[in-house]
């Protein structure tokens, strides 16, 4: 439906209405006249529908109350008085979408669905979750899911049987001999997070920015506040900040817009402005019940800020922020965002280049933090050599200086302007697109209620910075906002020796201290109360309360776009009949089975380095601009496609990914085709600036997403593509980094040699497989312009065989303050067949099982289950404070899925949200290469389609019989870790310890 201005409709009146060409829709901005919502609609014919509420939550300290707020509110509500009914929704839901996000200054709620009765359910849920949340009459959610203490017992007992831990705990309490510990999962959190040098330093960089405001706070809490925050505090806060006239509604895609904006009337925005209006208006200390002011920060100047971190010496890490204005200079914010991208946004950008040539660090970034009231920019570098941080800021200055007196080149801001505009075009936002609309809305309207659209608008911004490029208008940029600017901030993070958690250990030590034994049974008393109330079933009453899908609702499965190969091309072809809204992608596969295991790491390196060295054509600073100015994306990578049923039969491929607009097909072609068979690698000193960063950013990764580093080493333990995948991007990738690094200068030639050869062993019309969407005009112009490379592989007899896959159940030591454990092996080992029922089963076992006894009790901010047709089945946490105990609930699975009975209407949900998730839509490139592995690894529509219909028709005695193949694996004791180094030291898991940064 349509609406005017001044129209009213259920208690709204309409603001505004604009044609929106950027979202290929209409926005509509609506007033709540009662309650002072905000509601923002942008209309459409997307199908995948989404619903946001967003709260102003800016932070008055530490703490992470909103963070904490954000966890606690999704646990429970008056209409849906269940204690997990956010995990519910995920068990029971068509959602393609369901979170909750901490932002510095705001709170977001969003959800999407295809489907227009689960769309309301979803929303029905969240609006009660945050306007009736149970937290006033739970305490035990505050605590569980901020913070609280316990007392360290047995182990086991804890893990299986919480009356034998109740037991352990008084006992240990009444005779004085219990440890103190501090847990929860906003707490364990944030210590993962925090351990991370570059999260560090981004806060400082905020905190010294902006001194007298919210911003100079942590919204999600740092460890040693959290523990401040009392459940009194935290009550209040929600009362100042989850009001209606503090809060900000989307709506987004082609739904039914009569009906939900009568639902959102009359079920909760007029009837809770009463609540609210009727509330006192007075905060525990005589504070007015409202929300914390947001203000902007007077400019400062803060050089020279040091923290010292209890970190290795290689995370030194330094950085300048500058505040570039304010949130509604939108066209000003869209053109630093460019200009970052233009000067430092790849190795040869001129900036990002000084400071690599400078050696003060081995790598150098540069981002722009938007979505403030102040945004700012940051230049960051990162491995810090000495004196470096001494050198960064004169080196930044005299860069910038010379771009601003006539250096920089046009067509390197032209090229990222148009990258800029191919990103904004093909709209692969990682989420579902109303989701990542509510939140682009917020980046203006939070500040300025008639800016609602203006962060969802860049067409005119686009066409007025190209006319400027002319105009000086980059050049007069960069001296405002860098060189001139009175508004910025130099820190540098120190390494120091110590142990980070020292804090928490006189915390802890502190409290003990002051207890008396009575003190001592209260807290297990506390715990053991806090136990019973996670492992209390909800009732049959509250589950009814939920709404719910049934099977029924399952729509026909979405119609598959076709594909396959095509007859007459001069190199094997796949096409993709699949809609991509003026852009063509290309992927060329080129076979590995002719590299032999040995130099694997070395196809890895050619994968970082191509596209970042000169050619015969054009040198490295060239070829960059011109592939940002006329591709989408370039990136070059090793993959490997397995077999279904032979664990032994893999496809491994090297993969040249691009895309670009149809006006550049042309490009499309010759740009990856010159890079593949021109590449001079003869530079070595910008090959070692690539592996440096890479072995940054992994170490990054180590620490920062260890379950997925865990859970990749494990595949090595039992599968072969395990073991080819850590030669080309995991541990054994990681050693092989090092010790090349620790030695390059006398490797330098070598290497330059190994990556000529590999190039011209690996690019071969023999050996390629090329995926192609777009137009047939698209696909014509692309083999005019040369699909194929016109040679062949030389035959030299090498062959990819990898060795046997043994266990070595390694727990590595990272520089974290958690864990992240994984365990699991090949289900085919135990002639376990792989039907849809397996991800029903996954479903259930992380979302019931893993989410209460590793996340609600053991405090883990995440853990799950996960297996593929392709075998590999394994358990997974993430940011852990516990192993052993975690290990003991993975052991345990089987048995809960062996008693698996839910009722009827849980059996659905299961179902239901199961292949829901398998018929999430898909964007144009993400669809494509879902398609190219369907082909590489063999899988037809149709076993697609066979897989979706088991999913339905699977009950709970299907998922019983899975039981005994993941007791086998469990059995088979496979276990792979990354974490702190004292929990790995004071885990009984006998398995072999390895300080992976200093081995």
């Amino acid at each position: 439906m349509d609406l005017a201005p001044e129209q009213k409709l259920h208690g709204f009146t309409v603001r505004t209405r604009e044609e929106l060409p950027e979202i290929d829709g209409t926005a509509y901005v609506l007033d709540h006249d009662k309650s002072g919502a905000q509601l923002l609609y942008l209309r459409n014919d997307d199908n995948n529908k989404a619903f946001s509420i967003a709260f102003k939550t800016p932070p008055a300290d530490d703490t992470g109350v909103f963070h904490i707020l954000e966890h606690s509110v999704l646990c429970g509500s008056d209409k849906f008085p269940v204690k997990e009914p956010f995990v519910d929704l995920l068990k029971s839901s068509m959602q393609t979408f369901l979170n909750a996000m901490t932002f510095p200054d705001k709170t977001m709620y969003p959800v999407a669905s295809t489907n227009d009765q689960d769309l309301l359910n979803l929303a029905d849920v969240y609006l009660d979750a945050v306007l009736h949340p149970a937290i006033y009459r739970k305490r035990a959610i505050f605590e569980q899911e901020g913070w609280h203490y316990e007392l360290g017992g047995d182990t086991e007992a804890e893990a299986g049987d919480s009356v034998a831990g109740d037991a352990v705990a008084a006992t240990e309490a009444a005779d004085g001999s219990a440890r103190l510990v501090l847990n929860g999962v906003v707490y364990n959190e944030m210590k993962g997070a925090l351990s991370d040098p570059n999260s560090v330093l981004y806060d400082e960089l905020q905190a010294a920015l902006f001194p007298d405001t919210a911003y100079r706070f942590e919204s999600g809490g740092t460890p040693r506040a959290i523990p401040d925050l009392t459940y009194e505090q935290f009550l209040e806060e929600h009362r100042r900040h989850y009001r209606l006239d503090n809060s900000y509604l989307t709506l987004y895609g082609d739904l039914d817009l009569d009906g939900m904006l009568a639902f959102l009337d009359e079920r909760y925005l007029s009837p809770v402005a009463d609540e609210q209006a009727a509330a006192t208006g007075i905060g525990s200390e005589g504070a007015p019940l409202g929300p914390h002011e947001l203000r902007e920060q007077a400019p400062v100047r803060a050089l020279g800020v040091k923290r010292n971190m209890a970190t290795a010496p290689e995370n030194a890490c330094a950085g300048l922020g500058y505040v570039i204005g304010n949130a509604c200079e939108r066209t000003r914010m869209t053109a630093v965002d460019i200009l970052i991208d233009a000067i430092a946004g790849s190795n040869e950008a001129p900036l990002k280049r000084a400071l690599l040539d400078a050696g003060l660090a081995a790598d150098a970034t540069a981002f722009f933090a938007d979505s403030l009231l102040q945004p700012f920019a940051v230049i960051q570098l990162r491995g810090l050599e000495e004196g470096g941080a001494e050198r960064f800021r004169p080196v930044v200055e005299k860069t910038l200086r010379k771009l601003a007196d006539g250096g920089l080149d046009r067509a390197l801001v032209e090229a990222s302007l148009s990258r800029a505009e191919f990103v904004m075009r093909e709209r692969e936002y990682g989420m579902p697109d109303g989701v990542a609309l509510a939140m682009s809305s917020l980046a203006g309207w939070l500040y300025d209620d008639d800016a609602a659209t203006s962060y969802l608008k860049y067409e005119d911004d686009f066409a007025f910075l190209r006319k400027a490029l002319d105009e000086g208008y980059f050049e007069r940029l960069i001296r405002e906002a860098f060189l001139d600017s009175d508004h910025m901030a130099e820190v540098e993070i120190v390494p120091v020796d110590g142990d980070e958690d020292a804090y928490e250990e006189e915390r802890l030590a502190a409290v003990e201290a002051a207890m008396t034994p009575e003190d001592y049974v209260r807290v297990a008393d506390e715990e053991a109360a806090l136990r019973r109330l996670q492992e209390e079933p909800d009732s049959p009453e509250a589950l009814a309360v939920l709404p719910r899908l049934s099977v029924a609702d399952i729509k026909d499965a979405p119609e598959e776009p076709a594909y396959g190969l095509v007859e007459g091309a001069p190199v094997p072809t796949l096409r993709h009949d699949v809609p991509t809204h003026g852009i063509a992608y290309a992927y060329r596969y080129f076979d590995l089975d002719r590299v032999a295991f040995d130099e694997l790491p070395y196809v890895a390196v050619l994968g970082l380095v191509l596209g970042k060295l000169g050619t015969a054509r054009h040198t490295a600073s060239e070829l960059d601009t011109l592939v940002n100015g006329k591709l989408g994306n370039l990136t070059f990578f090793a993959e490997i496609y397995e077999s279904e049923t032979d664990p032994a039969a893999l496809a491994p491929k090297f993969v040249v990914s691009s895309s670009a607009l149809t006006e550049n097909v042309r490009e499309l072609a010759e740009l990856p085709r010159e890079i593949m068979l021109e590449t001079d690698f003869s530079d070595t000193g910008k090959i070692k600036d690539v592996l440096q960063q890479r072995r940054i950013g992994m170490e990054q990764g180590f620490a920062n997403a260890g379950h997925a580093s865990a859970m990749a080493h494990l595949a090595s333990y039992y599968l072969p593509a395990g073991v080819v995948r850590e030669q080309l991007g995991g541990v054994g990738f990681y050693r092989f980094l090092k010790q090349l690094l620790a030695s390059f200068d006398e490797r330098a030639e070598e290497v330059s040699a190994r990556l000529a050869d590999l190039a011209v062993r690996l690019f071969a019309d023999d050996a390629l497989t090329l995926s192609f969407t777009g137009t047939d005009d698209d696909y014509e112009r692309f083999l005019a312009a040369g699909a194929a490379l016109g040679r062949t592989r030389p035959e030299d007899g090498v062959r990819l065989i990898a060795p046997d896959p043994v266990a070595l159940n390694e727990a590595f030591i990272v520089p974290t303050d958690v864990c992240y454990a994984a365990q699991g092996f090949d289900r085919r080992a135990f002639d376990a067949g792989y039907t849809g029922a397996w991800q029903v089963a996954a479903r259930a076992l992380s979302y019931d099982y893993l989410w209460n006894e590793v996340r609600v009790k053991g405090g883990a901010y995440g853990a799950g289950f996960q297996t593929a047709r392709t075998g590999n089945l394994r358990f997974y946490s993430y940011r852990d404070p516990h192993l052993d105990d975690t290990l003991a609930r993975f052991a345990r699975a089987s048995e809960w899925l062996a008693k698996f009975d839910p009722a009827a209407e849980a059996m659905e949900g299961y179902v239901v949200s199961t292949v829901a998730g398998f018929d999430t839509p898909l964007k144009a490139r993400a669809l494509v290469r879902r398609q190219d592995g369907d082909f590489f690894g063999g899988r037809t529509p149709e076993s697609r389609a066979a897989t979706r219909a088991q999913m339905i028709d699977a009950d709970a005695a299907a998922l019983r019989a899975l039981a005994g193949p993941i007791a086998e694996a469990v059995a088979m004791d496979a276990v792979c870790v990354f974490g702190s180094k004292d929990i790995i030291e004071a885990s009984d898991a006998g398995l072999a310890v390895i300080d992976l940064l200093n081995e």
